[in-house]
C-alpha cells in the first residue's frame, strides 16, 4: 500500500479570474473558453498551481465538448476537436517551463509533474446544474449515447498524450460504470474516477449509493488503470463519511482514495455567487484526517485557488515528514 501522496491543482476558473477580465461562472462553456478567447490566460493559471505545488494540473478541458464548441463558439468539428488538443498543449507547455525554472531547486516537491486530462460529466455539456442532481438524463438516457458523447474527447486527450484522465465530479452511477467499460479498451490509459455527491454521507447525486458504485467500478476496471475513487467539487465537512464508506475498514481491502473539495462557501446556481457560511471550514482543516483515511490524491474544486493550493501542498510535505521521522 503506497503512502505517497499526491497534490492536484485547484480550482481552475477561480485561479483564472486573476487573469481575465471576462465573465467565467454562468458561460456555458465556462473556462474552456478560454482555450479560444485568452489561451494565454489558461497557460499562466497552470504554472500558477505548478508554483504552488501541483504535482498533477488538468486540462481546462471540464466543460469542453466538440458540440459545446460547435454551438457556442461557431467553430467546425474540425477546429473544435483542434482546441482539445490545444488544452493539452498548454498544460504540458506549463510543465515544461516550470521544469526549466526548478533544475537547481532541491526542495521542490513537485519536479516531475503530471497533466490530467479533465472529463466532465454529460451533466456539464447540459449547463443545468444537473452535475449536483444526477439530472433525468441519469435514468433516462441511454448511456450508450452518453458514451458517444464522451469518446472524441476522450479519444483527442488519450492521444495527445495526457498522463492520466480525470473523470470528475460524475453524479450519476451509470454513466461512472459505462466510462470504466469503454476505458478498457485503452489499458494503458490510468484515471481517477470522482463523483459529485449528496450531504448525506452515502449518496452520489443522482441517488445511488456511494460505496456500492464505487465498489462496482474499482472491481469492474483493469488492475492498475482506475488509480483512485473519490469525491470533488462538495463543501470539505461533507467528505470523511463518504471517504470512510470505502475505506479499508469498510470495504476489506484498500482503494486509494482522491479528495478535491470547494472551499467550504455556498454557492447559488441562482445568482452564479458564493457566499461565506458562518460555520466556515476549508478544505486545510481535514487534510491529515483525509491522508489517514487514504486518500492519495488531495487538491481543491471551487474557489480554491494556488494559495489554497500552496497551504494544502505544505501541510502534504509535512505529513510526509513525519512519516519518514517515524521510520
Amino acid at each position: 500500500m503506497s503512502t505517497d501522496v499526491k497534490v492536484i491543482d485547484g480550482g481552475f476558473s477561480t485561479q483564472l479570474a486573476v487573469h481575465v477580465g471576462d465573465t467565467i461562472d454562468g458561460d456555458p462553456l465556462w473556462t474552456s473558453k478560454f482555450l479560444c478567447t485568452n489561451p494565454d490566460a489558461v497557460y499562466s493559471t497552470h504554472l500558477d498551481f505548478l508554483k504552488a505545488g501541483a504535482n498533477i494540473i488538468e486540462t481546462c478541458t471540464y466543460q469542453a465538448s466538440i458540440p459545446g464548441f460547435v454551438d457556442h463558439l461557431k467553430l467546425s468539428q474540425e477546429d473544435s476537436a483542434d482546441l482539445i488538443k490545444k488544452a493539452v498543449v498548454l498544460a504540458k507547455k506549463a510543465v515544461s517551463d516550470y521544469k526549466k525554472t526548478i533544475n537547481s531547486d532541491s526542495d521542490v516537491s513537485n519536479k516531475e509533474p503530471l497533466v490530467a486530462g479533465s472529463v466532465g460529466p454529460y451533466a456539464a455539456y447540459l449547463h443545468d446544474c444537473s452535475e449536483y442532481t444526477g439530472g433525468s438524463y441519469a435514468k433516462n438516457e441511454n448511456m450508450d449515447s452518453i458514451v458517444e458523447w464522451h469518446k472524441p474527447r476522450l479519444e483527442i486527450l488519450i492521444s495527445s498524450g495526457v498522463d492520466l484522465l480525470a473523470i470528475e465530479t460524475i453524479p450519476c452511477a451509470r454513466e461512472a460504470q459505462a466510462l470504466v467499460e469503454y476505458l478498457k479498451q485503452y489499458p494503458d490509459t490510468r484515471y481517477w474516477l470522482s463523483f459529485s455527491c449528496k450531504d448525506d454521507g452515502k449518496s452520489i447525486a443522482d441517488g445511488s449509493n456511494f460505496q456500492e458504485t464505487v465498489l462496482s467500478c474499482y472491481k469492474s476496471a483493469l488492475p492498475g488503470q482506475l488509480i483512485a475513487c473519490g469525491v470533488n467539487c462538495l463543501a470539505p465537512t461533507s467528505v470523511s463519511p463518504l471517504l470512510k464508506s470505502i475505506s479499508k475498514e469498510n470495504t476489506g481491502f484498500f482503494i486509494p482514495m482522491i479528495a478535491y473539495p470547494n472551499s467550504g462557501e455556498i454557492y447559488s446556481s441562482a445568482t452564479y455567487s458564493w457566499s461565506m457560511d458562518k460555520d466556515f471550514h476549508g478544505p486545510e482543516e481535514f487534510v491529515k484526517e483525509w491522508i489517514e483515511l487514504g486518500v492519495r490524491y488531495i487538491g481543491g474544486c471551487c474557489r480554491t485557488g494556488a494559495q489554497s493550493i500552496e497551504r494544502i501542498s505544505a501541510l502534504v510535505q509535512n505529513w510526509k515528514k513525519g512519516l519518514q521521522s517515524k521510520v
